[in-house]
């Protein structure tokens, strides 16, 4: 459980894969999360995952169950 009020579940739309970071797109809005591409690469994110997006202030973070 999150204090987060901001959360949406979506679909995972791309994962582009940098040497320290990751961009992933979630959902038909495309709300755009910059992760470590460690975190990406723990998850297994993959286009068609079924996500929570978490909006906190300036940061979007990524949950999978």
């Amino acid at each position: 459980m999150l204090s987060a009020r901001n959360q949406f579940k979506g679909t995972v739309q791309s994962v582009k894969l940098g040497e320290v970071m990751a961009e992933v797109v979630v959902g038909d809005i495309e709300v755009v999360s910059a992760i470590t591409r460690a975190s990406a690469e723990h998850m297994g994110l993959k286009p068609g995952d079924e996500v929570t997006a978490i909006i906190k202030s300036t940061e979007v973070l990524i949950a999978k169950d």
